[in-house]
Formats: C-alpha cells, sequence, structure tokens
C-alpha cells in the first residue's frame, strides 16, 4: 500500500446543506454521478455521501458508523489567516469550537465543526511552510 490518501468521505444526513456550508468557504463541486458531491482538494478529493448509504456500502446500521476521535486540518501560511477563516466558516453555519489562539509547540490554531460535526483545525504552524501550491509536508518544503 502507497503512503497517501486518495479520496475522504463523509457521509451526511442533509447533503444540500453540507455542501452548501463547503460551497460558502469557496469550495467549487466536480462532476459526479448521481448521490455523490465531491470537491477536489490538493491531491485528494473530499466526498459527501449519504450517511444510510454510506453505511449500508459498508454492511453495518447507521448507529454503528460512530463517531470517532478524527480531525480535519487546513493548514495556512501565515497566523493571520486562522481567526478569518474561522469566521468565514461560522458565518457559513459552522461552529466554533475553539477560537484562534497560540499553542504551546510554537503554532496558532483554531477549530470549528461543519453543521454535522465533522471537526476541522486551521492552522499555521511555522515548522512545516506550505509548498506555492499549498500542499503540506509535515517539515515543509
Amino acid at each position: 500500500m502507497e503512503q497517501r490518501i486518495s479520496l475522504i468521505t463523509l457521509g451526511v444526513r442533509d447533503m444540500a446543506g453540507v455542501a452548501a456550508f463547503y460551497e460558502a468557504l469557496g469550495w467549487q463541486r466536480v462532476e459526479t454521478q448521481d448521490g455523490v458531491i465531491a470537491f477536489d482538494l490538493l491531491g485528494q478529493t473530499l466526498g459527501l455521501y449519504p450517511l444510510e448509504k454510506l453505511a449500508e456500502d459498508i454492511g453495518i446500521a447507521v448507529e454503528d458508523m460512530g463517531r470517532g476521535g478524527t480531525t480535519f486540518s487546513y493548514n495556512v501560511r501565515d497566523k493571520g489567516e486562522v481567526a478569518p477563516l474561522l469566521a468565514q466558516a461560522e458565518a457559513a453555519g459552522g461552529r466554533i469550537l475553539r477560537a484562534a489562539s497560540d499553542v504551546f509547540w510554537g503554532g496558532h490554531i483554531g477549530y470549528f465543526a461543519d453543521p454535522e460535526g465533522n471537526i476541522w483545525e486551521v492552522s499555521h504552524n511555522p515548522y512545516s511552510p506550505l509548498s506555492g501550491e499549498g500542499a503540506f509536508r509535515w517539515n515543509g518544503y
């Protein structure tokens, strides 16, 4: 298995509402088959899929899908970008979980949840500068 993630799928109850949230953040949909909404990312795709159908595809009950300790991180080039992105997420219908603030390791972070509770971190990591196109690598480019 190669060390990569190709697609992140969020099982959601309100496809239109969650899609509208990500579109309000400036993301653009790509053409997909009926029943799937997708946003191409840098090297991956974020897919939205009906929660019930995702559970059916896996072969388990919706109640068994759980809500694990997963977060998604969006790294920015400058510390000053964190708070405005949190405000944009809140204006789009997200909920701020942690306001932008400095952290012990030298970074600056904040957290928000999308309308269905998926948690995102917005982070500036001064030790991992992004590539020119915005790609992240743990020790930078």
